[in-house]
């Protein structure tokens, strides 16, 4: 029996601790795999000034910071010392944050990469960091065949790109009073399909690089599905896939 392709997430947020997971669960057509989540931390920002290093007393290494604490050992760990196949860190890209997202992007990659190594081999390549844009709640938006059959809605489908909606969770909140991004957000996810949220190949671009990620992991040739043939990618994140294609 084949074994499965084991996932670890790194989340930073409560929704998706609980069911993130369900999202990828369309993947296990493509190849056999598991997608767990093994720690949930606080979202990060750009870091300002100067890092102050402190090294441990009587010895030559550094003193770990909630960083490296936090993200690179729980990564190290669960694909060392629990067997995992990859890691992906997760985090919402909120408007607010969106111009700072190459250095936040950069602070959580620096973090895997002081305990996992660097470049292009090793573990380094077994590990990614991911946006979901603006946040979680904008892929609902691109998918209103689960909202309405969810929530009895009757949502059209979003002319444009919904990672460019400044604010989704406000957004579904106008369309559905009382939505509870959790409860609500628990049984959405359920009902969401990959295929139609990633059927633009002009939109998602940050989604659809973690799908390509997830699957070049896996060694699963792209194809028209998803439109990883010639979808858009995050100009962002998109350099991780090359490097785990050579893990």
């Amino acid at each position: 029996m084949q074994t499965p392709w084991r996932f670890g997430l790194i989340v930073t947020g409560e929704g998706e601790r609980g069911f993130l997971v369900g999202l990828f669960r369309s993947l296990h057509t493509d190849a056999l795999c598991e997608f767990t989540v093994i720690r949930q931390v606080g979202q990060r920002s750009p870091r300002k000034g100067h890092r102050v290093e402190l090294r441990v007393v009587g010895g030559q290494g550094r003193v770990p910071d909630k960083d490296t604490e936090q993200i690179g050992l729980a990564a190290y760990r669960f694909l060392q010392q629990e067997g995992g196949d990859y890691v992906i860190l997760v985090d919402d890209l909120e408007y607010g944050r969106s111009d700072q997202a190459a250095e936040v992007y950069g602070r959580y990659r620096a973090a895997l990469d002081s305990v996992l190594g660097s470049g292009s081999t090793g573990l380094t390549a077994h590990a990614s960091v991911h946006f979901l844009v603006m946040m979680l709640e904008a892929y609902y938006l691109a998918d209103p065949e689960a909202v309405n059959a969810t929530l009895g809605t009757s949502l059209a489908k979003h002319a444009g790109d919904v990672e460019q909606i400044r604010n989704p969770k406000g957004r579904m909140k106008q369309l559905y009073p009382g939505f509870d991004e959790v409860a609500d957000g628990k049984e959405l996810v359920k009902a969401l399909c990959l295929d139609r949220i990633l059927a633009d190949a002009s939109t998602c671009a940050s989604l659809r690089t973690l799908v390509d990620w997830c699957l070049t992991a896996m060694r699963v040739d792209p194809s028209d599905r998803y439109q990883l043939r010639d979808g858009r990618r995050s100009d962002i994140t998109s350099s991780q896939t090359d490097q785990v294609r050579q893990a």
